[in-house]
């Protein structure tokens, strides 16, 4: 328990965290008012999983956009505009109910308004988290942002029913609009305080391409986004059709409310027994808790009343939390701070960007057929993806060795003129033939390297004159992009360009650099020279090659280069 909430002891993230739980709770009332209103005003659960899909749709289309502004801009302000605009969206959600004016489309509308600050809210959101905690309670952090999203859960479905029983679903709106006013005052509060914005920076389109290039050339962050989406696709269906299978157990809005509370219990539980869990199933603890929701999903779907769908809640409330916590620290492990936000934007992508699809096929499957066969079969798939999870070869958490990174060194100093581009890095090895094979090894993870820190091509040469020299050669879209990847050799990084430096038989490698410059006004090659060379001597890099002439070098090139 104590290493479990040891995060609450830090300031900025126990005042966050808190402000979290009133907002999560508001989040609740939300979703199971609108979900309640859409059944009333239409009867159809594909109406009930279009509005519960309404909140996170937008993910689908915004996701790298809102990660890479998560990672350009002061991600506090984004959190502020972000809060605001939701709590206004609310409102207008509490009015025209109110008046009698809310409608299904009107409702859809305002949902996906919802989504799309949300859509940029999130990333910013968990990309805040580890620059609030030491690296060592990212896990235990994410845990308790689960406990606060399931005490909300707990608390909020339960005051939902309540409310739409005594008052109306304009309650639940209107309570959760004054929610998101909770951060905003702990934001405006902290103020300076919190962590400023990544010195890295990059234009808006080149650092979604960067993230996704993270993404794709890192082999176990590809992982546990395969795993998250097909998670998030196949645990929709409880909650989805909860709302449709609670008249079939005999029940109403309170015991509907009721239903998703103890869902939420488990889930509370299972964030304070997380460390022990893990300790004890060790790489089976994933494969375990995404199998045991399935399970829990079959149990409430073959119930025969109310009463007997609660322990299928409680475990599947458990199972959502160790299976969610697992892979989204597992993903702020992976991700190194200068494109967190792209990376955690992917996947949000990845699992609440494909939740909505599979809400939308849960009240499909349950309008087909019917809300008991909707969960079995779906819960089934969820049971063959936990099965498959033990051979997806994702890291354990205490496994991790996390991306460090001197983020804190000054920046170079960064001369307008010299923001032209593509660059092109040439690594000159001389190698002994014997030991070829081995170096083609080394390079391929200095490939991995290369293209998840800014190259977006990279081949590798053999001389044919002279057989033992090689020679990589990696593209960079600008100086400034070449300048920045730089600042992201992290320790693993550099001790992969250390293996493939110990290749050459002088411990030599020599490394040119070719940019594409424009003849008729050439940079102040003076500048690039003082700093450049100050970055190869101090970060790993491949040494430069004291034979070249950068500035004559440069201004032989041709422009298309």
């Amino acid at each position: 328990m104590t290493s479990s909430v040891a995060p609450l002891r830090i300031r900025g993230f126990r005042a966050l965290w808190a402000a979290s739980v009133f907002s999560n709770i508001g989040g609740f009332l939300q979703s199971s008012a609108a979900a309640w209103l859409m059944l009333d005003l239409t009867g159809s659960a594909t109406w009930v999983g279009l509005i519960s899909a309404s909140t996170t749709l937008p993910f689908l289309a915004l996701a790298l956009l809102a990660g890479a502004v998560a990672d350009m801009t002061d991600r506090a302000r984004i959190l502020l505009v972000t809060q605001i605009s939701m709590s206004l969206f609310a409102a207008a959600m509490a009015v025209l109910t109110f008046l009698g004016e809310a409608t299904p489309g009107r409702l859809l509308v305002l949902g996906l308004a919802i989504g799309v600050a949300a859509a940029f809210n999130l990333p910013a959101w968990q990309a805040l988290v580890p620059d609030l905690v030491p690296r060592e309670m990212v896990a235990s952090a994410v845990a308790l942002n689960s406990v606060s999203f399931n005490v909300a859960r707990a608390v909020g479905p339960a005051l939902a029913g309540l409310l739409i029983a005594t008052v109306g679903a304009e309650a639940g709106f209107g309570l959760n609009a004054i929610s998101y006013l909770s951060v905003v005052a702990v934001l405006i509060v902290m103020g300076r305080t919190l962590p400023p914005a990544p010195a890295d920076s990059a234009p808006l389109s080149t650092a979604m391409a960067l993230g996704w290039r993270f993404a794709r050339y890192t082999k176990a962050f590809r992982r546990v986004l395969l795993v998250g989406a097909l998670f998030g696709l196949t645990s929709s269906v409880i909650p989805t059709v909860l709302p449709s299978h609670t008249a079939v157990l005999g029940g109403g809005s309170l015991a509907y409310g009721v239903l998703l509370g103890t869902m939420g219990v488990g889930a509370i539980a299972a964030a304070f027994a997380r460390r022990r869990i893990a300790e004890r199933l060790g790489r089976l603890t994933l494969p375990i808790a995404i199998a045991g929701y399935g399970t829990g999903g079959i149990v409430v779907g073959t119930a025969p009343s109310v009463g007997w769908a609660v322990p299928g809640l409680v475990v599947a409330g458990a199972c959502l939390v160790l299976t969610t916590t697992t892979l989204n620290s597992t993903a702020q492990l992976l991700s190194p701070r200068w494109v967190r936000g792209r990376t955690m934007s992917l996947w949000s992508l990845a699992f609440a960007g494909v939740y909505p699809i599979g809400a939308i096929l849960s009240g499909a499957v349950a309008d087909a057929l019917d809300t008991s066969s909707a969960y079995v079969l779906i819960s089934m798939a969820c049971i063959g993806l936990g099965v498959v999870a033990t051979r997806s070869g994702i890291p354990v958490l205490g496994e991790i060795v996390p991306p460090e990174f001197d983020l804190d060194r000054p920046g170079p100093e960064h001369v307008e003129t010299l923001d032209s581009g593509p660059v092109m890095v040439l690594n000159t090895f001389d190698i002994d033939p014997v030991r070829i094979e081995e170096f083609l090894v080394v390079m391929n993870e200095l490939r991995l390297v290369r293209l998840r820190t800014g190259a977006y091509r990279w081949r590798l040469y053999r001389d044919a004159v002279d057989p033992k020299r090689l020679t990589e050669v990696f593209l960079v879209v600008s100086w400034r992009e070449h300048l920045n990847q730089h600042r992201r050799i992290d320790t693993v990084s550099a001790a992969i360009i250390q293996r493939a430096r110990s290749f050459d038989l002088e411990r030599r490698p020599r490394a040119r650099h070719l940019l594409a410059v424009d003849i008729e006004s050439p940079p102040d090659f003076d500048s690039l020279i003082a700093t450049h060379q100050q970055m190869h001597a101090t970060d790993g890099s491949i040494p430069l090659d004291p034979t070249t002439d950068t500035r004559q070098e440069a201004s032989d090139l041709k422009s298309d280069v």
